[in-house]
Order: structure tokens, then C-alpha cells, then sequence
């Protein structure tokens, strides 16, 4: 592969800094360089700086070369929170919702997960293949190149697995990181008449999916009418000491205590967050915990948006992420989930970007792999062509990228 130079970038945004949670005010500094260059080489960023230092780097028999002086430049988005691998869809629960029926009455019912685990427990492999590849080709579109997967509509040892070697095999393709998560732990299944026959399952089934590599983090839906505190803390301790990273839905509807929990276990995020107290708060701003805002799916639901400008100005770290899946946020447009950040939640365009990168890298473990422009990271790479950043979250409702690299090989080319 050819060295590939980048010069007379109009911006390059770096996000470059310390490879850990960015808090607070550290979210509003992207270490942009006006008038920029970068150098790849190998899928790496081996170089980059101010534009009068590029040709050092030319050769002209081995190396590509692109004029960035329309585009702002910057790392690959990174969807920390997804619901990838599923079958089926979910309009109608769209009339039972504007029926006034909330998503727990309808998950009560049969309906909500129940539907779609029923679903994806009859979908072949290959059927969840390539609806998951046809989800991941749209996420690429929109700029993003690392993707978590979520589990959890199996709720059976065979469907879980089968959902977990989707999201492995995926990464045989040229085309986003895929991060498998196994939620098991999403609800209990429609038939479970013992609570405790089935979290002794989950507790079975992450020891075998560590040993096999399918899943890199354990996630538990900790809310009223799932999963309790205690029997959250259960599955998440086990998962802590089996290895695996952990994150926990919490705070969606009712606060159960699980935000104070994530943080008491070093949770690697903590996720939705629309009703977290204020001393829950307090603590995410102490701690390494990721909080992980989900606007698409407050949007979709008529909810008020997770305070996220509050946390951030309490000193947090958060991450963005669209929180794709069939029920509560059918859509894999991360920079919408951006634009409803920045719209109704109030943040900057500055935040923003920090929350779709080195925080969602930090939210996965990847932030020595991804998530800024360092050198030795991967060349993962969005070119917008806009006038300033700002005007990404204005003009919404668009897709403003025009072209997406992932280890310095294009993949998506647009015009714009």
C-alpha cells in the first residue's frame, strides 16, 4: 500500500491529548490545526502537523497524494452504543405508544424486546448477517468506523452465541470495527419462570463466550421491571472477574441506584442516564466512568433529553451514540444523534466532536487504537466538507461526509 499524504487540509481536527477520559471543559478542545497535513502509512498515522512540513515526507514514486484544502478533516466516529445484530422491525409499537401505553407496559405485554428476540431466535445466521452488514455499510456512510454490538434479543444460550458470532464475523469485512458486547442480561425471556434458573445462565454462558472470544464487554439493563440492583451488581461482578469490561444500561426510566454502582465497579460506561440524580452526577464527575448519552433515543420516545450539558459544565465525560435498534431508536444516523446534542441538549459543536471520538473510544478500551489523529493510531479518517464544524449540527438532518477512510483505505466516497 501506498503512503498516503494528506496536505493543504483546510482543518485538521486532531482531538490530540492524553489517551483517557476527557472531562468537563478538556471536552471543548479539539487541537485543530489550520492549514494541516497527515501521513499514512501501513493503516497508521505516522506524521502530521502544519502544512509547511509535508513535503519531507514525499516521494513521489510511493506515495498518494490528496489536496485537503476543501475539507475539514477529522478521526472516524466512533457509535459506542448499539444494538447491531437483530432481526425484524418494530413499527407497530408506534401505535401502542401513541396509544399513551409506555415501553414497560408494552414490554409487559409480550411485546417491545419479547418481539424482536422472538424474531431474531428464528432468524438464520445469514439473515442476521446481512442485515447487520446492511446497518454497518449506512453507519459507514454517516462517518462511523467503530461500532459496539450489543447481544440480547436471544435470551437463550444458541441465540446469543449466534448474535455474538454475527458482530465477529463482520470484522472479516473491510468496513467499521465491530465491538461485541453480551447482554444477555436485556430481559428476562417471556417464558422464564425463575428468576434465578436464568441468571445463573447468564452467569454460565459469559464464562463460555470469554473462553470462545465472542464478547469483549458484559452490559445489564438495570431498571424497574428488569434487572434489579442486586442482580445487577451479581452479573457485572462475575463478568469483572471472568475479564471482561462492563458497562450497564441505567437511569432510563426509574433510578435504581445504578449509576453509583457503574461508578463503584469501574464501569467502562454507563448508559442513557434521562433520570440520573443530582449526586449520581457528582460522582460520574470523579470517577473513569464514560456517561453515554442516547438522543435519538429520548427523541423517539418524547422524553427530555439526558442533562448532558449539565454534566458536562459538573465536570463528566460523555460519549454520544445513537443506541441503534428496533424498538426505541430505529436508526443508525449518528450524526442526527449529534445534531439533537448539540439542538436540544445545548452542547457544543467542540463537545460534541470529543463525544464521537477519544470519550467513545475510551467508553470501548480502543482510546490507544482510536478516537484522535496521534501517531502510531489507526488512520481511520472523515472528510466533511462544510465551511466550519458548526455548520455539521446546523444543517441538520443531512449526511455531510464525503468521504470515510478506515486504516488509510477509502471506503466511502460522496458528493457533496
Amino acid at each position: 500500500m501506498k503512503r498516503l499524504i494528506i496536505h493543504h487540509i483546510r482543518q485538521l481536527v486532531t482531538v490530540s491529548g492524553p489517551n483517557r477520559l476527557r472531562r468537563g471543559a478538556e471536552m471543548g478542545d479539539l487541537k485543530i490545526i489550520e492549514n494541516g497535513f497527515l501521513v499514512v502509512e501501513a493503516g497508521k498515522i505516522i506524521a502530521l502537523g502544519s502544512n509547511r512540513d509535508y513535503l519531507a515526507f514525499v516521494n513521489t514514486e510511493q506515495c498518494e497524494l490528496i489536496n485537503g484544502e476543501d475539507f475539514i478533516v477529522l478521526p472516524g466516529f466512533i457509535d459506542s452504543h448499539t444494538h447491531l445484530v437483530h432481526y425484524g422491525s418494530r413499527e407497530n409499537d408506534l401505535e401502542r405508544q401513541a396509544k399513551g401505553e409506555s415501553y414497560l407496559d408494552i414490554l409487559k405485554s409480550g411485546g417491545g424486546i419479547h418481539q424482536t428476540v422472538s424474531q431474531t431466535q428464528n432468524a438464520s445466521f445469514s439473515q442476521l448477517y446481512e442485515k447487520a452488514k446492511a446497518s454497518l455499510k449506512t453507519m459507514l456512510a454517516f462517518g462511523v468506523t467503530t461500532v459496539e454490538a450489543k447481544s440480547g434479543y436471544g435470551l437463550d444460550f444458541a441465540s446469543e452465541k449466534k448474535q455474538l458470532e454475527v458482530g465477529k464475523a463482520l470484522n472479516k469485512e473491510l468496513g467499521p470495527l465491530v465491538v461485541n458486547t453480551f447482554m444477555g442480561a436485556h430481559a428476562f425471556p417471556k417464558t422464564c419462570e425463575h428468576r434465578d434458573t436464568y441468571l445463573s445462565n447468564l452467569l454460565k454462558w459469559m464464562e463460555v463466550f470469554r473462553k470462545e472470544e465472542l464478547a469483549e464487554f458484559v452490559d445489564v439493563f438495570c431498571e424497574e421491571g428488569v434487572f434489579s440492583l442486586a442482580e445487577t451488581k451479581l452479573i457485572l461482578e462475575r463478568a469483572q472477574a471472568l475479564g471482561y469490561g462492563l458497562k450497564m444500561h441505567a437511569d432510563e426510566m426509574v433510578s435504581l441506584g445504578g449509576t453509583s454502582l457503574a461508578v463503584s465497579l469501574n464501569c467502562h460506561s454507563v448508559d442513557h442516564l434521562l433520570v440520573t440524580k443530582d449526586e449520581d452526577i457528582d460522582l460520574l464527575a470523579t470517577s473513569t466512568t464514560v456517561a453515554t448519552i442516547l438522543p435519538l433515543t429520548s427523541f423517539y420516545l418524547n422524553k427530555p433529553m439526558a442533562r448532558a450539558r449539565f454534566m458536562i459544565d459538573k465536570g463528566c465525560g460523555i460519549a454520544i451514540a445513537t443506541d441503534y435498534n428496533p424498538g426505541t431508536s430505529p436508526s443508525e444516523n449518528l450524526q442526527l444523534a449529534m445534531q439533537m446534542a448539540f439542538l436540544k441538549g445545548k452542547l457544543t459543536p467542540e463537545e460534541i466532536i470529543t463525544a464521537v471520538t477519544i470519550n467513545a473510544a475510551v467508553s470501548l478500551g480502543l482510546e490507544k487504537r482510536k478516537g484522535s489523529f496521534e501517531v502510531g493510531k489507526d488512520a481511520d479518517l472523515v472528510f466533511l466538507k462544510i465551511p466550519n464544524l458548526a455548520y455539521l449540527l446546523y444543517h441538520f438532518g443531512i449526511n455531510h461526509v464525503h468521504s470515510v477512510y478506515i486504516g488509510g483505505q477509502k471506503l466511502i466516497e460522496r458528493e457533496t
